[in-house]
């Protein structure tokens, strides 16, 4: 007889309310908002203690699959992408701080990304899409000299574009992104001359979305990015993954 060294990991109780529990809310049984069984319930259902059924409850609640309020039953979580991307937050950053392959990566997955949603934008533009992205245009012009101003309305250009697709996943999904960039490129748009260049880059986007041209938008989209990705910094990363 054959054996693997694969030592047989001792499950804790918690882990197995967890399963269960789980099984409860994946088969459909409950739906969000509705309360689980209280923790007498589920002890006696179980036959375990007050701390595993804690431990297990805790446990969800840190999936986003469970809500817990003090002096209340748990109750299953209204689902969210975005609520899912920020508990992911804090691994993303300290995986993109101590990996410049992953970093490069990124932003590579980025840039492909919104290119897509300007040929997207191109051809779903409503105008009021469109004086949304002119004003928003507008005020980074005159928040030049402020850098948190202008950091924050160019997060909002491109969030407004991901918005004219519809698909509240891609909004999502680029403001997850554009989080977990953030910092990797402070100094990025307060270098003399950058301003007025991302305005440019900004104002070819907007046209070419303007003008019903998918090719064009996604283009200068990827021309922007591309730029943009050649001058961010890395002073962040450990110098051993330095190029």
């Amino acid at each position: 007889m054959t054996t693997t060294s694969k030592p047989i990991r001792r499950r804790k109780l918690a882990d197995d309310v967890e399963e269960r529990v789980l099984a409860i809310v994946q088969r459909g049984d409950l739906k969000p908002g509705d309360p689980l069984p209280s923790e007498r319930e589920l002890m006696a259902a179980y036959g375990v203690g007050r701390p595993a059924i804690r431990e297990a409850m805790q446990n969800l609640q840190r999936s986003g699959l469970v809500e817990i309020r003090h002096g209340e039953r748990p109750r299953v979580a209204d689902p969210s992408i975005s609520d899912m991307m920020g508990r992911m937050s804090a691994t993303v950053v300290h995986m993109l701080t101590h990996s410049e392959p992953t970093l490069n990566h990124l932003k590579e997955a980025r840039a492909t990304f919104e290119m897509e949603l300007a040929r997207i934008a191109s051809r779903k533009r409503t105008e009021s899409d469109l004086a949304m992205l002119r004003s928003i245009l507008r005020k980074q012009e005159e928040a030049s000299r402020d850098t948190g101003r202008f950091r924050q309305c160019d997060t909002d250009f491109h969030r407004c574009i991901a918005s004219i697709s519809g698909n509240p996943i891609f909004v999502s999904l680029i403001e997850a992104i554009l989080a977990w960039l953030e910092n990797f490129h402070i100094d990025l748009l307060s270098r003399p001359g950058l301003e007025k260049l991302t305005l440019r880059e900004h104002g070819e986007i907007l046209d070419a979305i303007e003008s019903g041209d998918a090719e064009r938008a996604a283009k200068s989209m990827g021309d922007h990015l591309y730029r943009a990705n050649s001058l961010y910094h890395s002073k962040n990363l450990p110098s051993h993954n330095a190029s």
